[in-house]
């Protein structure tokens, strides 16, 4: 089975699955989002996506309020298509503990969602996951993913690392390969058992290859779809390992093993 570990609802729907037929993607790891880039139809309306994106990536605009429509649209998605796609669910990580607690129990265990994503924490403050992760190992080990790409920092890698000791049962995933800190995220997910690291929007083919060669246990196939693409996303796997063993759990066997769906 291949499964893309990173993807978010596009709108619309179809075009997504479109992808993924293509791409011959069996299942896809689904997070709501509030920015739509797949939307815009020319420069001008990409850069108010874009800002919209920024926005959330630089900790902003995090109310409850600023969540329901991703929470709605990806419910739909997953209504509509529950063959294909595997709900994860994101929080707001300015919440006080408890209510983060609340709003995990509600919004991703009460809606039967599969994991915790894709967080967002402002740069430099990869601490604010702490509850999300407590939380995670009190509903059973859900996994939890986080942004690597900028404005992720190096620093920010390496408080994950330090908090995926804390909670060792819980799967804490790094994305986007860590993005321009990906030989430091390649080294704190190789020596810390419980993260993985998940291989989308690299743009450096040897980054993908060693990263591989280093977790091939741990490291997943994803697309950042609609940022990334998942036809390029699986050819970049399939030109940097020979079919086989290693292949097959990177492009699914891993992260099926990790839900439990393999």
């Amino acid at each position: 089975m291949i499964i893309d570990a990173h993807s978010h609802v596009h709108d619309p729907v179809d075009r997504h699955l479109a992808d993924l037929d293509t791409a011959g993607v069996d299942r896809t790891v689904l997070f709501g989002t509030r920015p739509h880039p797949e939307r815009a139809v020319d420069l001008a309306s990409l850069r108010r996506e874009m800002k919209v994106l920024d926005h959330a990536l630089a900790g902003s605009g995090n109310s409850i309020d600023g969540y329901r429509t991703a929470w709605r649209e990806l419910d739909e998605a997953l209504t509509a298509h529950p063959d294909r796609f595997i709900g994860f669910g994101s929080v707001p990580l300015d919440l006080p503990e408890q209510d983060v607690a609340a709003v995990i129990e509600r919004e991703v265990v009460g809606r039967g969602l599969r994991g915790i994503g894709e967080l967002t924490p402002p740069p430099g403050q990869a601490a604010r996951i702490e509850p999300v992760l407590r939380a995670a190992h009190d509903h059973g080990a859900l996994p939890v993913v986080v942004h690597g790409f900028a404005p992720t920092t190096a620093e920010d890698l390496r408080t994950l690392s330090r908090l995926a000791a804390r909670y060792p049962a819980v799967p804490l995933v790094v994305s986007q390969l860590g993005g321009s800190n990906w030989m430091e995220a390649v080294e704190l997910v190789r020596d810390t058992p419980s993260m993985y690291l998940e291989l989308s929007t690299a743009n450096i083919i040897f980054s993908v290859r060693l990263a591989i060669q280093e977790i091939p246990e741990r490291t997943l196939f994803g697309s950042d779809a609609p940022y990334g693409d998942p036809v390029l996303a699986r050819t970049t796997i399939e030109r940097v390992t020979p079919p086989g063993e290693v292949r097959d759990r990177v492009l699914g066997g891993n992260l099926g093993r990790l839900l439990g769906i393999l």
